[in-house]
């Protein structure tokens, strides 16, 4: 009996593992619905926002950075969103703006519901340099902490490649990371422009866990060769799952990390066929 019973034991541990093994292999990776860079459907949102709102609503899509205004108020963007149960999380704005109107920019933001401002492309012409970078970290030094303090938002800034250039024992971008206040500056990592200047996005999570708040998910097609110049035809950005870049690794690593909000951007004409594909790779990604 005592035999029998050390069996059934056994029995029920082993089989138990094995399904608990097995609900982990099928758990998703990234259970949550993404959300989505205006910048994507930039075409749709110049002609109709409202349209272009309810095509994403559709898709499932409720979180969306708008980067432009497309010519209207605000308040009637945040009027569309309210709407139709959206928000926006991110504001993108340029970087002459992000200094030279930075309460209007924070003004706009909060109309928008939005807890995040990001600034995208810094460099006035190349090659972008140490100067550039120092000046760009007191710029936002002085951006972020008059947005934290006068109205509570999170100053970001996303990569584009050209920051990747070699300094010292790094790069321009940790520099840039380094000597920004973390109490005032944050990032959004652009896992197509680190990946195409040759880094692995991964890396940068992992190495800066606490600075990244943001990311735009996107893909580079299999064959094209990248550099640090901050540029490559729209043709190249492709469906997730099907270009160059380890977006398993990437995912996994942003878990472990700060990133709060994750948005598919494709600047590619191509969108409307390659969304509804990446969705549908993010959805099936295992862990």
């Amino acid at each position: 009996m005592l035999n029998i019973n050390r069996l059934f034991l056994f029995s029920f541990l082993f089989f138990g593992l094995l399904g608990t093994l097995s609900a982990q292999k099928n758990k998703q990776l990234f259970p949550q619905i993404p959300g989505m860079v205006s910048y994507t459907y930039r075409q749709s949102f110049a002609k109709d926002v409202a349209a272009t709102l309810d095509t994403l609503k559709i898709l499932g899509i409720t979180d969306i950075e708008f980067s432009n205004l497309f010519g209207r108020k605000a308040a009637d963007i945040r009027a569309l969103l309210d709407e139709r149960g959206q928000k926006c999380s991110s504001f993108g704005v340029s970087y002459a703006d992000a200094q030279n109107k930075t309460a209007e920019v924070a003004q706009n933001a909060k109309t928008l519901g939005a807890s995040f401002v990001r600034v995208a492309w810094i460099m006035q012409k190349p090659p972008f340099t140490i100067e550039d970078a120092q000046k760009a970290v007191e710029n936002f030094n002085k951006i972020g902490k008059q947005l934290k303090d006068e109205f509570g938002l999170t100053f970001c800034y996303h990569n584009h490649g050209y920051e990747y250039a070699k300094y010292e024992n790094g790069t321009l971008m940790d520099y840039i990371i380094q000597n920004t206040n973390p109490n005032y500056v944050s990032f959004e990592l652009d896992i197509l422009w680190a990946f195409f200047p040759g880094q692995n996005p991964a890396d940068w999570l992992k190495k800066y866990p606490k600075r990244y708040k943001l990311m735009h998910l996107k893909d580079l097609r299999k064959g094209i060769i990248g550099n640090d110049s901050g540029g490559t035809a729209v043709e190249n950005d492709v469906a997730l799952g099907t270009g160059q870049i380890n977006i398993s690794e990437i995912l996994k690593a942003a878990k472990k990390s700060s990133v709060e909000h994750f948005y598919i951007e494709d600047e590619s004409p191509s969108y409307g066929k390659q969304v509804p594909q990446t969705m549908a790779y993010l959805k099936n990604l295992k862990k």
